[in-house]
């Protein structure tokens, strides 16, 4: 972010029409400046490396390179640059391999200034934006590849506490800080802690990515759910 706060975003969509709605949507809102806009994978990758956003709306079907790819390719370069994938429907299909690719979270295109805005603030602050929807769908994913080795990731989590332990099952449940809190009757700020040596421990960069490590682990179970 620049050192007003504000937080820097590109969008990215092969419509025109879309670029423009969101980014006229987007700069109303204080604390928020679209620096940018792409016209595809390729395009974002290349705006990002110029123009250095804090967040990217990324549309998932794109010709020449798909948004995917492009979050992929853009987090692995830029791994504290957040991707919020834009997508028309909530299709089943796309929701596993963008949060693999590190998408931070989803968003309908059909969601309100305020919706849109309070999620590029969610995502830009760290925090996974996944709803509950989309959770039940993540969900559903880990179950169909529920046979798949695991061992590598069993012993990365020898790595935490048995609080931390505790608190990344929390997370991959969908819980906030917040909730984890009373969960656990701590205080708020002891979550963020624990979060935060997390992320670090296990090599994560939100907590998005910490609930895919959970289930991938086989530390949280699809069946529970």
């Amino acid at each position: 972010m620049t050192t007003g706060g504000t937080i820097r975003v590109l969008i990215a969509d092969d419509q025109q029409m879309v670029r423009q709605g969101f980014t006229v949507l987007l700069d109303a809102h204080p604390g928020i400046e679209v620096v940018g806009q792409a016209v595809n994978g390729f395009d974002a990758v290349a705006k990002v490396a110029e123009l250095g956003p804090d967040v990217v709306l990324m549309d998932i079907r794109m010709p020449d390179l798909g948004g995917i790819d492009a979050t992929h390719r853009i987090t692995l370069e830029h791994p504290h640059i957040k991707v919020l994938v834009l997508t028309t429907f909530d299709l089943d299909e796309y929701v596993y391999d963008a949060l693999r690719a590190g998408a931070s979270g989803f968003l309908l295109k059909d969601a309100s200034a305020d919706q849109l805005a309070e999620a590029v603030r969610v995502v830009a602050a760290g925090d996974a934006l996944l709803a509950p929807v989309i959770t039940r769908k993540l969900i559903a994913e880990f179950s169909r590849l529920d046979d798949r080795p695991r061992a590598p990731l069993k012993e990365r989590i020898g790595d935490l506490t048995e609080r931390e332990t505790e608190v990344l099952a929390l997370i991959a449940q969908g819980l906030s800080n917040a909730e984890i809190a009373q969960h656990l009757v701590v205080a708020e700020q002891t979550v963020k802690t624990h979060v935060g040596r997390i992320l670090v421990k296990l090599g994560l960069r939100d907590r998005t990515q910490a609930a895919v490590f959970a289930y991938e682990s086989g530390l949280v179970r699809p069946s529970g759910y």
